[in-house]
């Protein structure tokens, strides 16, 4: 018995490693974020960090968002930015190419705290 739960905690303690550091000041499950971003589909405009899919350029790739200084060139990049785009970049930026998707806040959280932990 003792050995089992000595075997379980190693394993915990292994697979804790494996999970994304969350970035200094972000909320949110990256790992989550990543799983969203392939369910809303993201990769069908954007390339998307570690989200296999088509080589497309509808939209600006998403691997270097955290270095950016603003989102859609209007909003300063921080996570509320961030989520608010998400969630309705309509009203930031009306009839630009990106469409309301319907992405629930917890799910736009998650997303961009794995967009903007890479």
């Amino acid at each position: 018995m003792k050995s089992t739960i000595t075997i379980l905690l190693g394993l915990s303690a292994l697979l804790a490693g494996c999970a994304p550091k969350l970035a200094p000041g972000l909320v949110g499950d990256p790992m989550r974020g990543k799983i969203a971003a392939a369910q809303y589909a993201c990769h069908s405009c954007h390339v998307v960090p570690g989200v296999p899919g088509s080589d497309v350029r509808v939209g600006r790739p998403l691997d270097a968002l955290a270095q950016q200084r603003y989102i859609a060139g209007k909003l300063p990049n921080t996570q509320a930015n961030l989520v608010r785009w998400i969630r309705d970049p309509q009203a930031i930026d009306p009839g630009n190419a990106m469409p309301n998707m319907g992405v629930s806040e917890r799910d736009a959280i998650d997303i961009s705290a794995y967009l903007l932990s890479h």
